[in-house]
């Protein structure tokens, strides 16, 4: 496992303890739970990135729409 620093403002560190301590947990589980969620949101953008031109199909797709092109949803294959 290992070891990061992370500078939090002190009024949030303050509330990050009180929380904390109200729910008798040490921080690094309740930053384990965070970062878990936080990871979890963004595994579709992760995939999505993975697709091959897809910043220049969404690019064109732009382009034609701007252009006054492109198809209506309804006439969009499934």
């Amino acid at each position: 496992m290992g070891a990061t620093t992370l500078r939090l403002k002190d009024e949030k560190l303050k509330i990050l303890r009180a929380i904390s301590g109200y729910e008798n947990r040490p921080l690094s589980k309740i930053f384990d739970e965070l970062i878990e969620e936080y990871i979890n949101r963004h595994k579709e953008t992760v995939e999505i990135l993975k697709v091959q031109n897809i910043v220049y199909e969404c690019t064109e797709g732009l382009n034609e729409i701007k252009s006054g092109k492109g198809k209506d949803l309804d006439d969009l294959e499934d």
